[in-house]
């Protein structure tokens, strides 16, 4: 599992390509799932959490056909992972 931030211009925007040519793109590196939540303080940034490898996701950020996807989907920050900081059973 990962976690990753990013900032959008407009969410419906951003969910519509995510739910579809991201989602594509996503499961050719690697990706089985993802849920997506907005943050309650700062309306135009997301958080994705996925069922991912660390290696499948810089599959996906290398991935020259990448940043056409993220510009449709109206990105205004890069995606960033988020630093895995625990785990625990409860």
């Amino acid at each position: 599992m990962m976690l990753a931030t990013t900032t959008v211009e407009n969410v419906d925007q951003f969910l519509k390509i995510f739910s579809t040519r991201g989602l594509e793109k996503r499961k050719k590196h690697g990706s089985r799932s993802s849920i997506v939540f907005r943050d309650p303080n700062q309306p135009d940034r997301l958080w994705a959490l996925f069922d991912w490898t660390p290696e499948g996701w810089q599959s996906f950020v290398s991935d020259p056909d990448v940043p056409p996807i993220l510009k449709e989907a109206g990105h205004k920050s890069k995606p960033q992972a988020a630093e895995l900081c625990g785990n625990y059973s409860a």
